[in-house]
């Protein structure tokens, strides 16, 4: 198994908004990535990772 890069613990970047949409404007994850998070295996967060990195996510300044 190839290994995962290292990460921070969340990509929270504590600007959390889900007004309009599904996605937060903060760090990019969907109300579900967001709420089962902790629950998730590293490899389905390394694909979270990923696909928000990929859209310019985690944004600080929003």
């Amino acid at each position: 198994m190839e290994k995962l890069p290292e990460r921070p613990d969340t990509p929270c970047v504590a600007v959390c908004s889900t007004t309009f949409d599904e996605i937060c404007r903060g760090c990019g994850r969907s109300v579900v990535e967001v709420a089962h998070w902790v629950s998730m295996t590293a490899e389905q967060k390394e694909t979270v990772w990923v696909r928000i990195l990929s859209q310019g996510y985690p944004r600080r300044n929003t």
